[in-house]
């Protein structure tokens, strides 16, 4: 069975390897992708951009034009291929864009929300939407093997921190594809993806990178206060991707409901400087605290209970092979 794909945010961390992952020697899936390199280069996707299977276009999701455009290829080309899949990776991720609330609406919201109808009029089979653990705000974790995609949530608000907005807006992405399939209009899902990191993420903003450029650059690293006793699971991309195509393949599974993506390989924020001093060579390192991050969990800890019961997934990449290939490729640069 032939599918055709098309995915927005193509070049981002999730784009990109599902680039990587869908395109296998001997696939006769096919690409269509765009981007707005908000966040992210082309050179991210250069190993397939001449690849008579994929199609890039530096489209913005927010551009009507543009969609439009996007539409228009579609369904020009949407007979030849036995099933059609909208992947929305589009969002505002970086940290410190979260708390720009306009981007955040305009991208996350309105940009899935379009995105989402256009699957909808080509007649799309299936429209998975990535949406984020941030949702879980102040109740990230629990001692039950971690806090599950049921349980409620207990969110900051605009009294506490804006950051909250980011994931607002996510949230509010869920209802979206929960109501589509509800109304027979499409088969789909949300995924919770919790702390991705990549080795080949482009700009060192998400906390692996920051630490591994820091030691590499300054010979020491500056975190937050919260790292004093903060404590995350961290999620390789290889894997993050992997269960958005082992959800898009489980028809059974696309019930308009979320799925949390995570491991539960938990370590605290200064545990993890040291691992990556040490991987890097360094016997001894400096590790400084400047600046707080309001409403930030101590703990954000996922039950993937329902993914690996539902598909087939798990993750394959533990945090020791992840941070080996993370400090590898950086080094590189």
């Amino acid at each position: 069975m032939s599918k055709l794909y098309a995915i927005s945010g193509v070049t981002g961390m999730t784009g990109n390897e599902l680039v990587r992952q869908i395109l296998v020697d001997g696939s006769t899936d096919h690409i269509l992708g765009f981007d707005n390199f908000y966040a992210s280069s082309i050179e991210t996707v250069s190993d397939h951009i001449d690849d008579d299977r994929f199609e890039f276009f530096e489209y913005d999701v927010c551009n009507k034009e543009q969609m439009a455009d996007f539409e228009s290829r579609v369904n020009a080309i949407k007979g030849s291929y036995d099933e059609i899949i909208y992947i929305n990776c589009a969002a505002v991720v970086h940290t410190e864009h979260f708390y720009h609330v306009y981007e955040t609406f305009d991208t996350n919201v309105m940009g899935m929300k379009e995105f989402m109808e256009q699957a909808i009029r080509v007649g799309a089979d299936k429209y998975i939407n990535c949406s984020t653990s941030e949702v879980y705000s102040m109740n990230s974790w629990n001692e039950n093997g971690g806090v599950k995609e049921s349980d409620y949530l207990t969110m900051s608000v605009a009294e506490h921190s804006q950051r909250t907005s980011y994931a607002t807006g996510k949230l509010l992405t869920e209802f979206f594809i929960k109501d589509a399939v509800d109304e027979g209009k499409i088969k789909g899902c949300s995924i919770r993806f919790a702390n991705v990191y990549s080795k080949d993420e482009r700009y060192p903003k998400h906390i692996i990178p920051f630490i591994i450029n820091s030691f590499r650059d300054n010979g020491k690293v500056v975190l937050l206060e919260n790292s004093r006793k903060n404590r995350r699971t961290f999620l390789n991309n290889y894997d993050s991707c992997s269960a958005v195509l082992a959800l898009a393949g489980t028809d059974s599974a696309l019930d308009g409901t979320v799925y949390n993506v995570a491991t539960d390989e938990e370590i605290s924020i200064i545990d993890l400087a040291k691992l990556c001093a040490s991987k890097m060579g360094i016997t001894d390192p400096v590790i400084e605290f400047n600046g707080y991050r309001e409403s930030d969990p101590e703990r954000r800890l996922l039950s993937t209970e329902k993914i690996r019961t539902r598909t087939s997934w798990k993750p394959a990449v533990d945090l020791s092979r992840g941070l080996d290939e993370c400090i590898e490729n950086y080094l590189k640069l």
